[in-house]
Parts: C-alpha cells; structure tokens; sequence
C-alpha cells in the first residue's frame, strides 16, 4: 500500500502539478451514530448524482456539508448549490477530502473511471460511501473496493437503485422459496439502443475549454486528452474505453444483479464473447457474453450457464426458453431464469412474471414491498439496519461484469478465471485488461 507523511501533502495545491494520490491507513469507527445527523459530501453532482443527491438528502437525519463537481454550470454544480446552499462548494474533489472532518459519508456519482480513485481515498479517510454503478472501471479496482471498505470497515451501497425495487425483490424472493424449482440457466439482455457514442474512432483536433469545466480535474486519472464539445463531458463518455464500459458495464450490474441475488452467484470461472472488433478507443454496440458459474443451492447441477445478450433489439432465442409461450412478448431488457418446475421473467424494471401461466394460476404470488436504496445508506451509516449493495456483494457483482467487457476485446475466445488469485489463466494479453495505467500523479492508493 502507498503511504504519505501526511494527508495534507495529498491533496493540496500541488496535486494537480502532480502529485501522487496517496493516502495513511488510519481505522475509524464503524457508524457515525443513531442519534446524530449524517454529514455528507456529494462528488458529481449533475446527471445521475443529481438524483442520488436528492435521494440520500431525502432522510431528515442528513446534513449535506460538501458538493463537489468539475462543472460549475446549473445543471451541474449550480442547481445542487442552490438547493443545499449552506454547503461548501468544490471543483476539486482532493480538496473536499481535505476538509472533510466534519463529513462522515461521501457520494461518488462521477463518470465510471473516477469511481474507485475517489472511493478509495474517501474510505482511507475513514468515510462511508454511496458509489454508482458500475462500482469501479477495471476489475482490480473492484477487487480493491471489496477489500478497502473490510479493511476500514465503512458502510458501503453501490447504487443499483433497482435492487430495492419491489420487482427485484419480489423475484428474490420467489427463487428463494423454489418457485420455478432449481434454475437450470440463465438469459440476460440489453436491447435498447445505446444514446452515446460508439462503434466509432476518436475526432481529431480539439474545442476551446467553456469557462465552467476544469477539464483537467475531469479527466483525473485518464489518459491526457483534448477536450472536444459534446464528445465526452458531461455523458457521452459512455461509449468510450477510457471513460466508461460500455452498454455491458452500463446496463449489467441493474439486469444481472437479481440473478446474482437470487442464486447468490460468486465469480465465473469461464467467459467467452462473440462481438465485432473493436476500435481502439470506443465501445461496440453489439456483444454476447456467455458466462459458467459453479452451481448453487438455488441451480440445478454442478455449473450454471449465464448468457448476456446486448444489441439493439437482442432477445434470447425462443427455442431456449421452452415454457414461455411465443405469443408472449419479452421486455426489450431483462433475463430469464429457466429452472425445473418453470420460468421466471424479470423485466428492466416491471414486476417478474412466471411461466408456465396454467401451472400457477391458482397459486397466489407474492408481493414483496420496496425499500429506499438511498436512505437504507444513509441509515446503515447511522447503525440503524444494513445495506443490500455493500461493496461485499457489489464488488463481485462489478467484476463479473467488467469481465465480460475483457472478453469483448478477445472475441470467440474461452477465458478461463480465478477469482481468487484476480487472474485471466490461459490469456496474458486478456490478463493485462484486469487493471490499467493511470495517468501520472493520479495513480489511486491500494489496498
């Protein structure tokens, strides 16, 4: 692990000279307390983090002290500073984490690159956090917020917010009670039309900066690039490698995380994707990925095939799912748990319907309530309930996704993976995917 003489010398001016993000392992208390309000820092404040900001602020037992966002403008840090005008503002989130002793909890609604960076200083310092998914941008990284959030024993939730749906939960429950029996595969997909560059090369030249962007502070640990109107900030970076993962990366830890909580999946120990040759720098827009897991309790034998369709218009092949009849019409994302005594729809996100209908019909199905993802957070920090998405779970989840977006650049190649020993087995070049660089006085502190 990295250290430093002191947490000042991390973040003040001289970081964006260059350098290095480092942080000392100092170990906090577990909550903040039950009866005390919950101060909290938002980083990435336009967009999602708007939501997300909202959406823990939401609890009475919140304080929000610190916002955060690279982008002055009012769709970014402008509407978030007016709403909660008695917090600090910052367009630099090094310097929050400077600030931050009266912060006990830290939201990262940042594109997916900057998610692991910002998350692990903020729980070096001893904070709990709210990160968006996908949790982290490489697969190391994911492995490291699993490990960090143990090791500093922070309250963690990744926000796929559809978890605490009560579609989501309803489908958990109904795999767990063995209502379709022991599931013998699964289909997931994606096949709405991505609306963010891909499939495409890197522009040439470069636009003048707006006043409002410190498009230093937002490429962060990211390879030096030159800022380009609309074609990165402030969402279509999506579609490119160094910024996002991808409609897999984008979409998978939502439509996979049922499947994973209802199995209660690990890690895969092979992958294999059939997608176009990739441009060097952008995301394709057409991919499967067929995934083995080792069986569960909840699976019929010793593997589980899991198969991820993402295309525009992708379905699962009818002939694969033999109890839902051709007449039903499948929701344009979701999955299919195919198990002995039936099949289980899961809609992106509508409640799960089973097949085949004669079969139950005079069974009564269960509803099982919704909970608030954001204030189940915000609470668990306070030592009031847990959370569903703590990086222990979340962090697995990442990786098997982030995974899939390795094999995408080896298509038609088997993978083969240890989880444990974080290892590509039978591929070095796939292997030197499961971490990256980072650009120079931005490298993250590891665990």
């Amino acid at each position: 692990m990295v250290t430093s003489p002191n947490r000042r010398s991390f973040i003040k001016s001289t970081a964006l000279a260059g350098t290095a993000i480092v942080l000392p392992a100092i170990q906090y208390s577990r909550v903040h307390g039950a009866n005390s309000r919950l101060g909290i820092a938002s980083i990435g404040t336009g967009g999602k983090g708007w939501s997300d900001l909202n959406g823990v602020a939401a609890s009475p037992e919140v304080q929000v002290i610190g916002l955060c966002n690279i982008d002055s403008s009012a769709n970014h840090l402008g509407r978030a500073a007016e709403k909660y005008s008695a917090a600090r503002q910052y367009d630099d989130w090094r310097k929050l984490l400077d600030e931050s002793n009266d912060i006990q909890g830290v939201l990262v609604s940042t594109p997916d690159f900057m998610h692991a960076p910002i998350s692990l200083a903020a729980m070096h310092l001893g904070k709990h956090v709210f990160c968006q998914k996908p949790l982290t941008h490489s697969v190391h990284e994911a492995r490291q917020m699993k490990l960090a959030a143990s090791k500093y024993k922070a309250v963690t939730q990744m926000c796929n917010q559809i978890q605490s749906h009560s579609a989501y939960r309803t489908t958990v429950h109904m795999v767990h009670a063995g209502m379709i029996g022991k599931v013998k595969e699964v289909h997931s997909w994606q096949g709405g039309k991505p609306s963010w560059p891909r499939h495409l090369p890197r522009p040439n030249g470069n636009d003048p900066v707006p006043a409002n962007v410190r498009w230093d502070l937002w490429q962060g640990v990211a390879p030096d690039r030159p800022y380009k109107i609309g074609m990165y900030h402030p969402f279509n970076w999506r579609g490119w490698q160094a910024y996002g993962t991808g409609q897999l990366g984008d979409f998978g830890c939502h439509i996979l995380d049922p499947v994973f909580k209802s199995l209660k999946l690990g890690s895969p120990t092979t992958f294999k994707a059939e997608a176009p040759t990739l441009f060097p720098e952008s995301w394709t827009d057409q991919a499967t990925v067929q995934y083995e897991f080792p069986g569960t309790e909840y699976t019929l034998g010793p593997t589980l095939p899991v198969t991820w369709y993402d295309a525009v218009g992708a379905l699962p092949p009818r002939e694969k799912l033999d109890d839902i009849p051709t007449s039903y019409k499948l929701p344009s994302a979701g999955s299919v748990l195919v198990g002995e005594e039936g099949s289980l729809v899961i809609p992106h996100v509508a409640m799960p319907k089973i097949f085949p209908e004669e079969k139950f019909a005079a069974k009564e199905l269960p509803v099982i309530e919704g909970v608030d993802h954001y204030t189940q957070w915000a609470d668990a920090c306070r030592g009031v309930g847990e959370t569903t998405s703590h990086f222990d779970y979340a962090g697995p989840l990442t990786e098997t996704v982030l995974l899939g977006t390795i094999g995408i650049r080896f298509p038609g190649q088997e993978l083969a993976w240890n989880a444990k020993a974080l290892k590509i087995t039978n591929n070095a070049k796939a292997q030197e995917w499961v971490t990256k660089p980072y650009r120079k006085g931005w490298e993250p502190t590891w665990i």
